[in-house]
């Protein structure tokens, strides 16, 4: 296998212009990375960038672009809810730059949010969701069913048990845990159910992944199991509490989940 070739475009949106890498392949099937955040298309460690290269080599072009207002891309950083013209813009110039016959989107977090609800307009084939974001605000807590799985993994430690017995428990963080938990409401409305209303009306193929002990996806886990309007969309696990896929094992892991999705879009070969 030769070296990758790894190309930087530029694209418009609006009045503005969009940066992304492209790292070419001669695939059928192209994968587009949307950042969460404000990350750059590089991603959190350079996770996304590893990804990409590693995908290339098994001939999977890939596209990564800097939202408008973040990194080397011009404009305002209006947040994940009006990101729909970035993503169809990095969309046509995957299909455009690698001449693919089709396109998977990857999202994690308010990225996975977004492509949940834009990705019709775009013309997304696939989705691949990780941690999709819930909302939350500003408050400095983790959601309550990040709590409740916290004080539940730790109740069936007995070293947790003699740690409080010591003092070496935050008493007050304890309190507002448990007045968090006792006074939360199931989720009802809101960015939940748009996400799962927009995946039911288009009917792509969607794949959630979730890190099972990162707090955004125990928050998305416990919205989605209450929400009216989800589609019937597996969910996919790894025991991890990274969120961005760090911990060791993890990167292999998304690499191999997101080839699987490919592979299945792509379909059988001749």
């Amino acid at each position: 296998m030769g070296a990758i070739v790894r190309r930087l475009i530029e694209l418009p949106c609006g009045d503005d212009t969009i940066v992304a890498t492209l790292d070419v392949a001669s695939g059928p099937v192209g994968l587009l990375i949307v950042s969460g955040g404000n990350e750059l298309r590089c991603g959190a460690h350079r996770g996304m960038a590893m990804l990409a290269r590693a995908l290339a080599g098994s001939d999977v072009p890939v596209l990564r672009y800097d939202r408008r207002g973040i990194g080397d891309s011009t404009g305002d950083n209006r947040g994940f809810d009006e990101s729909a013209d970035d993503i169809a813009a990095a969309a046509v110039a995957l299909r455009r730059e690698a001449d693919v016959r089709r396109v998977v989107a990857l999202g994690n977090c308010d990225a996975a949010s977004a492509l949940a609800l834009f990705h019709a307009r775009a013309g997304i084939d696939a989705l691949i969701l990780s941690n999709p974001w819930t909302g939350g605000g500003d408050d400095p807590l983790p959601a309550a069913a990040a709590i409740r799985a916290r004080y539940a993994e730790r109740l069936r430690n007995p070293r947790e048990w003699l740690r409080l017995l010591r003092g070496g428990v935050n008493l007050r963080k304890l309190a507002s845990g448990l007045a968090k938990v006792a006074r939360s409401t199931p989720p009802t409305g809101g960015l939940i159910d748009r996400m799962g209303g927009a995946l039911r009306a288009s009917g792509v193929p969607t794949t959630i992944l979730l890190a099972a002990r990162d707090n955004t996806a125990i928050a998305f886990a416990d919205a989605w199991a209450r929400c009216d309007a989800r589609s019937d969309v597996p969910l996919t696990m790894r025991n991890s509490a990274s969120h961005s896929y760090a911990a060791p094992g993890d990167a292999a892991w998304l690499q191999a989940e997101v080839l699987k999705v490919l592979r299945e879009v792509a379909g059988p070969v001749g």
